[in-house]
């Protein structure tokens, strides 16, 4: 992801900077501004310098948001909605690498229980990184769907007996020899 992103930075940085430089050069050409058949000078168009200058910038801050701003916000988020809905008897990391598990909740605080000796800390919400048992219940979840998903196929049909496989190519190996 990250040499992706320096690559997409880079390209972009490098259309910007020919942009640009294409436009500075257009306005110190040094030739004589055009003029009219009466003799009054013609403006230059006032479009080139929002192509040259603005644009570019533009389109730079849309890339600094989708790239940057828009995930870490979504993670943000993630991660708040992880820290509200704390259960009593949650395995928890906090932020300073302490494990425990939750014994109860408050406003604010959680009181955790930790090592064998069942030592009980109170600490602040926002310390809380990771919810090891929501995330276990999570791939539980996500396996146990997915099993739905193969009896369901299975039942169709749809799935073929790999008991099947095996003899085909034992087949195929002794008309070699």
């Amino acid at each position: 992801m990250k040499k992706k992103f320096i690559g997409i930075v880079t390209a972009v940085s490098g259309l910007v900077y020919t942009a640009m430089s294409m436009g500075m050069t257009a306005f110190a050409s040094g030739e004589t501004p055009a003029t009219t058949s009466t003799g009054t000078p013609v403006q230059a168009e006032t479009g080139s310098v929002f192509w040259t200058l603005v644009f570019p910038l533009i389109i730079m801050f849309a890339l600094l948001y989708f790239m940057m701003i828009r995930p870490q916000k979504k993670r943000d988020n993630e991660l708040k909605e992880m820290q509200n809905s704390l259960e009593v008897g949650d395995e928890i990391v906090t932020g300073g690498g302490i494990v425990g598990i939750v014994v109860s909740t408050g406003e604010d605080t959680v009181v955790i229980e930790t090592g064998g000796a069942r030592h009980k800390l109170r600490i602040k919400t926002w310390a809380i990184t990771e919810n090891v048992t929501a995330q276990e219940r999570m791939k539980s979840a996500r396996a146990s769907t997915a099993k739905k998903k193969e009896t369901a196929l299975a039942s169709a049909g749809v799935i073929e007996d790999e008991s099947e496989k095996k003899p085909k190519k034992k087949k195929k190996e002794s008309e070699e020899e």
